[in-house]
């Protein structure tokens, strides 16, 4: 067990094309890995929650060897042959079942998807930290997807990392090829939504279909909901936000890391 607890990240993934990118959100992500190491050691393994699992239930993955997904269609060769293998834990899975109990059941028909390890070759480009995978789960409310994130908790203190990636903007309909920035609706809502979880106040980001613009920001429900069970497995905690950007118009890759002590400039 740490001395520490183990932050709590929600980052941004955009496009598959991250994990061949080098640029100021992949430098951003390298910066939050490496601090991880240096402050808590590398952590034991890693719970991650991709918006690119969503299901009706929740599920977690249980094998020792799971299978890099490559759910993704239209880019090219290179990313395909893009490589992240790490292994799984089945003791964290076995972890995640005790804290969940009956709400949660066993399922590798899936693996590591592309919301996973876009992000994580990144943080962790050795590939040496083992990754389960946990379900979005599509049926839950916001509410109760936030009092998941509360009861997996306990991890944290077990030396497990938890990670959720997703956006906070996220509309591929409305996508601008030719913008490098957010639109002014997709602007607004990640701002709104950045202060709402710098400031804590919880209880307006569990009802972020009522913020203003949440209809273009989250048409759909998956990307934005793995957010949800961060802070609630950060009851109190404040962040640091990471990585505020905004691209092709309606991708917000806006992360928010709790339980890191340092300042990153520029982020």
């Amino acid at each position: 067990m740490n001395e520490k607890r183990m932050p709590v990240v929600f980052s941004g993934h955009g496009s598959p094309m991250l994990a061949l990118e080098d640029n100021s959100v992949t430098r951003g992500l390298r910066i939050i890995g490496s601090q991880i190491t240096e402050q808590f050691g590398k952590p034991k393994a890693i719970l991650a929650v991709s918006a690119h699992w969503y299901t009706k239930g929740t599920f977690v993955q249980s094998t020792e060897n799971p299978k890099q997904v490559y759910d993704m269609y239209g880019f090219p060769k290179a990313l395909y042959d893009f490589k992240y293998p790490v292994k799984g834990s089945p003791e964290l899975s076995g972890r995640v079942s005790a804290l969940l109990g009956g709400k949660v059941s066993v399922n590798d028909d899936w693996g590591i998807d592309h919301g996973t390890w876009t992000v994580l070759c990144h943080m962790f480009p050795e590939a040496d930290v083992p990754v389960v995978q946990l379900s979005v789960d599509g049926t839950l409310s916001p509410d109760e997807i936030y009092n998941l994130g509360k009861a997996l908790s306990p991890l944290r203190d077990e030396g497990y990392l938890i990670l959720a990636s997703g956006n906070v903007v996220h509309n591929l309909r409305l996508v601008e090829w030719d913008n490098p920035d957010g639109s002014p609706q997709c602007l607004a809502f990640n701002e709104a939504i950045t202060e709402y979880v710098r400031n804590r106040e919880d209880d307006r980001v569990i009802a972020y279909e009522y913020v203003p613009n949440a209809g273009y920001a989250a048409p759909t429900p998956e990307h934005f909901l793995p957010l949800l069970y961060m802070p609630g497995a950060a009851e109190g905690e404040k962040p640091l936000v990471f990585n505020n950007h905004c691209e092709l118009g309606a991708i917000a890759m806006t992360g928010y890391a709790f339980g890191l002590d340092f300042f990153m400039a520029g982020c």
